[in-house]
């Protein structure tokens, strides 16, 4: 019987901070590019239930008219039951279907997600490609699933881990995402606040992991510790690819740490040479002292493309930098600020509140600190102990969170208190923090009339999507 595997973007909630927008499946189509090359015999599919419409019900008839004999999903924590109810589903269509499910909470849960859901036969931990690929191969031959590196499963009532596997050294090696697989879907993909909604959005991967080791984040602890990059000339040949072959105008660098002391300059010599950087809007995530140490590349690659940048700030105080084990000064954030400005590259910040010692008058001065910083967007985030990160493990220990019901891990919802503020204050702190940034008659006005088109289509978006009555609503 030939092998056919459904690969399942579930029906979940988007973050409404960032309001309507829509968003490829990146991971799944990474892993299906990769299978897709090296098991060309298995028959391939990817369902997407947001661009598909689908509800629940409409998941359930999609698996039933596929009739796979492979489902496979993932999702970060806040999606993980919605991870799980697809493979419950799976398994009430045919109970022979063989789940698996990956991505970084399932990575760092795997003895909690398989004792709690029964519905998942396979978790693949850490970088999935060649595991998935093992994987499918045992099982398509009947082996012996103990040989494969990087799974977890449950034999005779046991949870067994078997060993991790390496992670891949040559990055450049894996094939270009699968988006011919939901080319379909592709109108309908965009990042309306970002980028308008007619322009075609979809995301690229430049590298994995990051040397850093920030306590709140996942990201570094499941790409061991380590950051390796594609060459620059790959990354660039992608970015052509997405926009000459499917359009692709609004793209996403996903990498979590850009490294513009090692890429930058080789990124800016491959773009300036190739016609798609008059049509395209890059979008990266840095360091601020990465920025701040780099104004000369910031500027260079503003002229390739490069619109919109989005800094870790997190924190005004130095000392709680340190606990965040961030490796950052507050001097890099204002030094960011103005070289973004000075290369009129759209400035987003991102900051962090309900640090254990944090209290009303420390989270005030953030707040002015943030207005002090003034870049065109602010996101401010709870405190959030995902599972995988360093702050998890001492939360649990210390029996710090109050709320374990994972669909409210999204950053927005206040999972913890801090020695001084109760849940529910942390809560009412972070709306503060957005109507102190946002609420203003005056500011809102400004930036919907401004000459910065971004900008007007921030304000306008933040306004429109009553941001501020959702946060006040989770009070």
């Amino acid at each position: 019987m030939k092998t056919s595997l459904l690969f399942v973007e579930p029906p979940h909630n988007f973050w409404f901070v960032m309001g309507e927008y829509l968003s490829p499946p990146s991971t799944l189509l990474i892993l299906a590019g990769y299978i897709e090359r090296e098991l060309p015999e298995v028959d391939i599919d990817i369902v997407d239930c947001q661009a598909d419409r689908l509800n629940w019900e409409g998941l359930e008839r999609y698996i039933q008219s596929a009739n796979p004999s492979i489902v496979l999903t993932s999702g970060y924590t806040t999606n993980a039951y919605a991870v799980a109810r697809t493979c419950e589903i799976a398994k009430r269509v045919n109970e022979d279907i063989v789940t698996i499910v990956g991505g970084i909470h399932f990575s760092f849960t795997p003895d909690e997600s398989l004792q709690t859901y029964p519905e998942i036969d396979y978790i693949v931990r850490g970088e999935g490609e060649q595991t998935v690929v093992n994987l499918i191969k045992t099982l398509q031959r009947k082996g012996k699933i103990s040989g494969i590196k990087g799974i977890s499963y449950r034999l005779n009532e046991r949870i067994i881990q078997n060993p991790s596997r390496p992670l891949i050294e040559n990055l450049d090696s894996l094939p270009f995402p699968a988006y011919h697989l939901v080319e379909k879907n592709l109108k309908h993909y965009h990042f309306t606040m970002m980028a308008g909604r007619n322009n075609r959005y979809m995301v690229l991967e430049g590298a994995r992991g990051c040397e850093h080791h920030c306590s709140f984040c996942t990201q570094w602890n499941h790409w061991g510790g380590r950051w390796r990059t594609k060459s620059a000339k790959r990354i660039a040949d992608e970015i052509e690819f997405l926009h000459n072959t499917y359009g692709g105008v609004f793209l996403w660098l996903a990498d979590d740490h850009m490294r513009l002391d090692i890429r930058g300059r080789q990124l800016y010599e491959e773009l300036k040479k190739r016609p798609c950087k008059e049509d395209i809007m890059l979008f990266f995530q840095s360091r601020t002292d990465d920025v701040a140490t780099n104004p000369d590349l910031v500027g260079k690659l503003r002229q390739v493309g490069m619109y919109w940048i989005m800094v870790g700030v997190e924190n005004d105080s130095e000392e709680t930098l340190k606990e965040y084990k961030k490796g950052t000064k507050t001097s890099d954030a204002y030094a960011t600020m103005k070289i973004l400005r000075d290369h009129d590259i759209f400035s987003h910040a991102m900051f962090v509140i309900g640090a254990r010692r944090d209290t009303h008058e420390s989270i005030e001065r953030l707040r002015q600190y943030s207005m002090d910083l003034a870049p065109d967007f602010a996101i401010y985030t709870a405190l959030t102990p995902l599972p995988g990160t360093v702050y998890y493990e001492k939360a649990k220990k210390n029996g710090w969170i109050e709320d374990t019901n994972y669909t409210n891990y999204d950053m927005a919802h206040a999972i913890m208190p801090t020695e001084i503020l109760t849940k529910k204050e942390v809560q009412e702190e972070l709306w503060r923090c957005y109507k102190t940034f946002y609420g203003s008659v005056t500011k809102n006005i400004s930036g919907i009339f401004s000459k910065n088109k971004l900008k007007r289509t921030l304000y306008r978006h933040m306004t429109g999507q009553f941001v501020l009555e959702k946060f006040r609503r989770l009070i």
